[in-house]
Parts: C-alpha cells; sequence; structure tokens
C-alpha cells in the first residue's frame, strides 16, 4: 500500500486547517463518538475540563472551535475530552552517547489511520515540531524549540477513565514546559483517559517515562527504554504484552553493546522485530529527534528526512509499504 507524508509549516490553524477538517468531520465524530461509550460531555463541558487542566491551550482551542462554527460537537472533538479506546504500538529509547541525546522512536499503527502530518507550529510564541494527528492539536511525538522531546506509547491497560488524549496532552507540554521536570509536573495533574506511557527528555540529558493512567497514581520511570507496558503483571503474560516485553528487552540489550553507535540503534528500528509489517500495528515511521541541535530525523527503509528549526522544508513523501501481513 501507498501512503502520502507531508511536511508543513502551519503557525496556527487556519483556512487550510479548518478544509481539513471538514473533509474528515463525519470521521472524526465516529471516532469520537466509538462504539459502546456513554453520550460524551456537552461543548459547555468539554471546555470547561480544558479550561480547569490546560488552561493555556483554551485560546487555540476557541480559535479552532470559532473556524468550524457553531458545531457543539464539533466542539466536543476538538476538546480532546474522552475519547474513545484507541490501541497502538510503539517503541523508544534514549540515547546519551556521542551525537546524543536523542529519543528514536518507532510508531506502530494501521497505516491509512494515522493521518502522516509532520507540521511546525507556532502557537504562542514557542516553536514546535510534532508528528500531528486530527483532529486538532493533537500529536504523537515531538519537540518544542526549547529542546524539549515529548513520545507516547499505549500503557497495555484496558482501562478507561474520564479524561483527555494523551494526543492533546503532549501538545501542551510541548507548549507549555521547557525542562523534563516541567513535563512531569504537569502531566501530573491532568487526567487521562486511556493508560498512556510518556517519554521525556530535554537537550542537557535529563529524562523519564511517565506511566498514567485511569485509576492509577503516575509513576516515574528512569528506564531509557518504553514500549507497550508498565510494571510487569504477575502471572502468565499475554501474546500482546509478550511482544512489548521482547521490543523492550531487545533495545536494552542494544544500549548495553560497548560499540553501539546512535546510526546502529537508528538501524535497528527499521529492522524486525522492532520494525513491524503487520496490518494492523504497521511501523508507519521512525523518528530520531535530537534535542540540542533542534532537529528531527523521520526515517522509513531507504529514505530520510530531516527537518529542524534553523531548516523546516515544506513537502512530501510517498512510502509504498508493500503488502502488510495480518
Amino acid at each position: 500500500m501507498l501512503k502520502r507524508f507531508v511536511f508543513d509549516r502551519e503557525d496556527r490553524p487556519a483556512a487550510a486547517w479548518a478544509a481539513r477538517f471538514a473533509a474528515g468531520r463525519d470521521a472524526a465524530e465516529q471516532w469520537y463518538r466509538g462504539q459502546g461509550l456513554a453520550p460524551p460531555p456537552s461543548a459547555a463541558d468539554c471546555r470547561a475540563a480544558l479550561a480547569r487542566h490546560m488552561p493555556e491551550l483554551l485560546g487555540p482551542y476557541d480559535q479552532a472551535c470559532a473556524l468550524v462554527g457553531d458545531d457543539e460537537t464539533a466542539h466536543c472533538i476538538l476538546s480532546h475530552y474522552r475519547p474513545p479506546p484507541v490501541r497502538h504500538g510503539c517503541s523508544q529509547a534514549v540515547w546519551l552517547g556521542p551525537d546524543g541525546p536523542a529519543l528514536v522512536r518507532n510508531y506502530d499503527f494501521p497505516p491509512q489511520i494515522a493521518t502522516g502530518r509532520f507540521e511546525l507550529t507556532c502557537w504562542s510564541g514557542r516553536r514546535v515540531i510534532a508528528t500531528a494527528q486530527r483532529p486538532w492539536g493533537g500529536c504523537y511525538d515531538g519537540m518544542n524549540e526549547d529542546g524539549l522531546v515529548a513520545s507516547m506509547t499505549h500503557g497495555g491497560s484496558d482501562a478507561q477513565g474520564l479524561g483527555f488524549s494523551i494526543l492533546l496532552m503532549l501538545r501542551y507540554v510541548l507548549e507549555t514546559c521547557t525542562h523534563v521536570a516541567d513535563g512531569i509536573e504537569a502531566l501530573r495533574g491532568i487526567p487521562v483517559a486511556l493508560s498512556q506511557n510518556v517519554t521525556l527528555l530535554d537537550r542537557s540529558g535529563d529524562f523519564a517515562t511517565l506511566f498514567i493512567g485511569p485509576g492509577r497514581d503516575c509513576a516515574v520511570s528512569r528506564d531509557p527504554v518504553c514500549t507497550n507496558h508498565q510494571e510487569l503483571p504477575t502471572g502468565i503474560l499475554t501474546k500482546r504484552l509478550s511482544n512489548s516485553v521482547r521490543r523492550r528487552e531487545l533495545l536494552l540489550a542494544a544500549l548495553g553493546e560497548p560499540s553501539l553507535t546512535l546510526p546502529d540503534l537508528t538501524a535497528r528500528l527499521l529492522q524486525p522485530p522492532l520494525y513491524s509489517r503487520r496490518a494492523d500495528a504497521a511501523t508507519v515511521y521512525s523518528a530520531v529527534y535530537r534535542p540540542a541541535a533542534g532537529s528531527v530525523d523521520y526515517l522509513w527503509p531507504g529514505e530520510v528526512r530531516r527537518q529542524s528549526f534553523d531548516r523546516f522544508e515544506p513537502g512530501e513523501y510517498v512510502h509504498d509499504f508493500g503488502e502488510l501481513t495480518t
């Protein structure tokens, strides 16, 4: 299968964003309502939750709502409050050796659903490079010009709660925080809807992974590797959890090799079993964030696109995933 990826600069949501939202409006509502979920909160409740927990995003949120007009369901969707359950893969690791610090990661998801949009934005004076996900504001991973990187994976639990999508929470961290300690403090205070892991890295080399989710206290891990589980449960591992454990062990083993380089580690991301060709969780892209340099490499087998705050180049890339496995 072929997938188009876009690199674009969009300082703030405006007419082009509104056109994209209108084109995907029905799909966004289908996503937001989910299956078997209780009716969503009102638009007023969603805005109030955003004002309570991420007030710095109210201005951009209200601007986006104005662009879609008097559409209360759209306003709920844009709030990212009470999203449906969505599972994704992902493997990520922190590199502190030569050419570091760096965060390397694979994003695993059905390619036809991922938006494939990489953006440079400037909502409120702070530039952010991020892998954007609809409907508004959300991102899978990103970096701000102060040198803070944030990247997420699914936490492995099926728990659900009344909270926000991790996509908007990452955006909030990148818009408001400078260092890892700031990001930890910010994420601890926001209710999250689903089980998630967030790895933070700043240009000093400080890093942490937060295990967050509904019904549990936030835990901070200083392990340099994160996949799709949190603290390991006792008992027999499921197939899904076993795969996450295996990927984590492979990355930890790689980081323990004395001769390993950052290019070596990056090459491992593009090889199985870290690189996935499963249709329901294919590796959509890989990324190497270098916060001290203010640059990120987006990678696919045979293709590298470097973007930075000094030189962000709009453009497109079409990747051929070939025949994916079931």
